[in-house]
């Protein structure tokens, strides 16, 4: 395999797993605050998907416009999410809680068939996002480099809330210990929903990203995405952001380079992500940089 090549699947791998590490961000956070495996999150990312394509194709919204009102819609859908469905499940046994994330998921899935249709849409791709560009005997497209770079951004963004604000050390001391914060006067709820309103955000840019990556949108499109996404939080540490990006990246790698070694092997890409999230269960189950969490 010569170097062009290996450089063009290094591209391609970094922003797939740029993608999978985006939408693993909201995995992680919602578990480390209430040990919760979100599994609406993929239908979640797939919503975003769906606010941007109506707002430039129904409301003829620039696509600048439609994107980040998409990502914000997304947000509020998270805290809607988190008031309707968990909230009421709080104290419930987590299995409980389990079952309504589950119940969330076919809800969004099935809303979306009748909303939207079963049917797959088109999704536009703005030009700036579109171009090939070259250098030497390396062809890629212009959203493989603006993947990595606005993921590398929205990363800094929510470590930023996590680690550098008010908001953010209450999270981190409602991980810890949901009580003894409430009884410290902290607004867990409000915090609760904070958490679910930034990692709805994050799926739904990464969504977005993933629609104009492979430009074809359904109602059911956020499956596949959503649990290669939890095995990139579960790889990298679930409750660990950096770790969710982490993660995201290695099971690009993984997924790329698989294919352009032994493209015979192409046909088993999925399996590769199951089967890393089974091995890494069996020998390291807090992943690469997750810690032992307390009870």
């Amino acid at each position: 395999m010569d170097f062009s090549l290996i450089a063009q699947q290094l591209i391609n791998a970094v922003s797939l797993g740029s993608l999978y590490g985006l939408i693993a961000i909201g995995y992680t956070m919602v578990y480390g605050i209430l040990r919760l495996i979100n599994f609406a999150h993929g239908d979640v990312m797939m919503m975003g998907c769906f606010f941007a394509f109506y707002g430039i194709m129904i409301f003829s919204m620039p696509w600048w416009l439609s994107f980040p009102i998409a990502i914000v819609l997304t947000a509020f859908l998270g805290i809607l999410i988190d008031r309707g469905a968990y909230r009421p499940v709080r104290n419930a046994p987590r299995i409980s809680a389990l079952i309504t994330a589950i119940g969330v998921s076919f809800f969004l899935e099935n809303l979306g068939l009748v909303v939207f249709g079963g049917r797959p849409k088109g999704f536009p791709r703005p030009e700036i996002f579109g171009g090939i560009y070259t250098f030497g005997d390396i062809r890629f497209l212009g959203l493989s480099i603006w993947v990595p770079l606005i993921a590398l951004v929205l990363l800094s963004g929510i470590l930023f809330l996590v680690y550098r604000t008010r908001v953010g050390r209450a999270m981190r001391c409602i991980s810890y210990d949901m009580e003894t914060t409430r009884i410290m006067g902290v607004d867990v709820n409000r915090i609760i929903a904070i958490t679910f309103a930034a990692g709805s955000a994050a799926a739904a840019a990464g969504g977005i990203l993933w629609a104009m990556k492979y430009p074809q949108i359904n109602p059911l499109m956020g499956i596949i995405p959503g649990l290669k996404a939890f095995v990139a939080a579960v790889l990298g540490g679930i409750g660990n952001v950096v770790g969710a990006m982490l993660g995201g990246l290695i099971l690009g790698m993984a997924e790329i380079l698989l294919v352009a070694i032994r493209p015979d092997l192409s046909g088993y890409r999925d399996a590769i992500a199951f089967g890393i999230l089974i091995l890494i269960l069996l020998f390291r189950p807090t992943g690469l940089m997750g810690e032992k969490l307390p009870e």
